[in-house]
């Protein structure tokens, strides 16, 4: 039986728990979690999905398969050294933490199956967009289970390493950046009459069925953008004041401060 420990209690450990027990693939009494001192969100975890609490009983940790590093960058120094007694050889690792890359987590915890994931918040609603890497200590049949969580929660990509700052900029944070234009569209919106919440509504579907076209695969958003923009339309009204705005200049600039973030805080590490 799997036996999965969680070291980080946070909004991406809440998401992937959710995701997993909503799958039925994994009992919630086979997940374990704990964290540095948060102890009303464990007992949340508790409540709401069943969980098991391990506090300081570490000593648990030494029957674990699988051992999820949820924890925040800042906390991970910490939370490695204080694991590292109290891990069986065989316990696989993952790691959701963004910028810390493999061989520093095995200079904490030794030489052992180490994988990476960039999950996105919106595992909790099985619709996660991850990316996956993995050291050669990872066997084939390891891979095949971690998959196999994974897309419990969304849709999985195995890459490079290193791609993995990128992925952290674009599908790590995306959903925020989704979050926000959601808030600037609505707000727009109300101050040119509509409802709240028909706004919110109409560009809900909008977006919906926008990914949706986009998810077909069969044809370029630029193709996609032009089948809808009418010469002298309303669209191309709308189009040419996101040029004029720049708008493809700041979607580079978050998207390029974002990766170079997500590598200052492995270079932390690894000084």
């Amino acid at each position: 039986m799997t036996k999965i420990v969680f070291v980080g209690a946070g909004a991406m450990a809440e998401a992937i728990i959710n995701g997993l027990t909503k799958s039925n693939k994994i009992l919630p009494t086979s997940i374990h979690v704990t964290n540095k001192s948060d102890v009303n969100q464990l007992n949340y975890l508790k409540q709401t999905y069943n969980v098991q609490i391990l506090c300081e009983q570490k000593e648990a940790l030494t029957k674990a398969n699988i051992v999820f590093l949820a924890m925040k960058p800042k906390d991970a120094q910490e939370a490695l050294t204080s694991l590292a007694p109290y891990l069986n050889k065989d316990a696989t690792i993952i790691s959701v933490i963004a910028g810390i890359n493999i061989q520093t987590i095995i200079n904490a915890l030794g030489n052992r199956p180490v994988a990476r994931v960039m999950p996105n918040t919106s595992a909790a609603v099985g619709m996660s967009a991850s990316a996956l890497c993995w050291n050669e200590l990872i066997t084939d049949e390891s891979k095949l289970l971690i998959i196999d969580l994974l897309e419990s929660i969304g849709s999985v990509k195995v890459v490079e390493e290193d791609d993995l700052h990128v992925v952290t900029a674009l599908s790590g944070s995306g959903p925020a950046y989704f979050y926000y234009f959601a808030e600037q569209f609505e707000s727009a919106a109300v101050q040119h009459g509509l409802d709240s919440g028909d706004a919110r509504q109409l560009f809900i579907q909008t977006m919906e069925g926008a990914a949706q076209m986009l998810k077909k695969g069969d044809v370029e958003p630029s193709e996609l953008r032009r089948r809808v923009t009418s010469p002298g339309g309303t669209t191309e009204a709308g189009l040419e004041q996101l040029m004029e705005h720049k708008v493809s200049e700041a979607i580079f600039a978050c998207i390029h401060a974002a990766e170079n973030r997500s590598r200052e805080i492995g270079k932390i590490f690894e000084t």
